[in-house]
C-alpha cells in the first residue's frame, strides 16, 4: 500500500482533552488494522501557537511523541519540561502527559499509540 500526502484526511479537533484551540491531526495510518491490531494511532500533529493538548492518562496502551519543529511545554506526570525538535517522549501504561506548543511557531509532531 502507498498512501500518498494528498490522501491522508486532516482532522481538526478542538480543545483535545481539555486542552486549549485546535489540533491538526493527519493520520499516517487509519486504523487499528493497518497496525495490524498492535495500536490505535500513528499520526502527524500539529499545534499552533498557544494550542494544547490536555493532561490525560493511557491506560492498556502506551504512547510515543517525536518532536519535528517547535518548541513544546510538556507535562510528564506532573513534572513540566521542555521538548525541541529531535526529543522523544514515551508515557508508558498508567502514566499521563499533556503538550503544549510553547514557541512563536507551529509546533509539528508524531504521535504513535501502541496497546500493551
Amino acid at each position: 500500500m502507498i498512501r500518498r500526502r494528498d490522501e491522508r484526511k486532516i482532522d481538526l479537533r478542538e480543545q483535545v482533552r481539555g486542552g486549549e484551540g485546535v489540533t491538526i491531526q493527519q493520520n499516517i495510518l487509519n486504523d487499528e488494522a493497518e497496525l495490524n491490531g498492535k495500536g490505535r494511532t500513528y499520526a502527524h500533529i500539529i499545534l499552533e501557537p498557544g494550542c494544547s493538548m490536555g493532561y490525560h492518562e493511557h491506560h492498556g496502551e502506551t504512547e510515543c511523541y517525536y518532536i519535528l519543529k517547535g518548541t513544546a511545554e510538556y507535562n510528564d506526570n506532573g513534572e513540566m519540561k521542555t521538548l525541541s525538535a529531535g526529543d522523544v517522549s514515551f508515557t508508558n501504561d498508567g502514566q499521563g502527559h499533556g503538550i503544549k506548543n510553547a514557541g512563536e511557531e507551529p509546533l509539528e509532531f508524531m504521535a504513535l499509540i501502541l496497546y500493551k
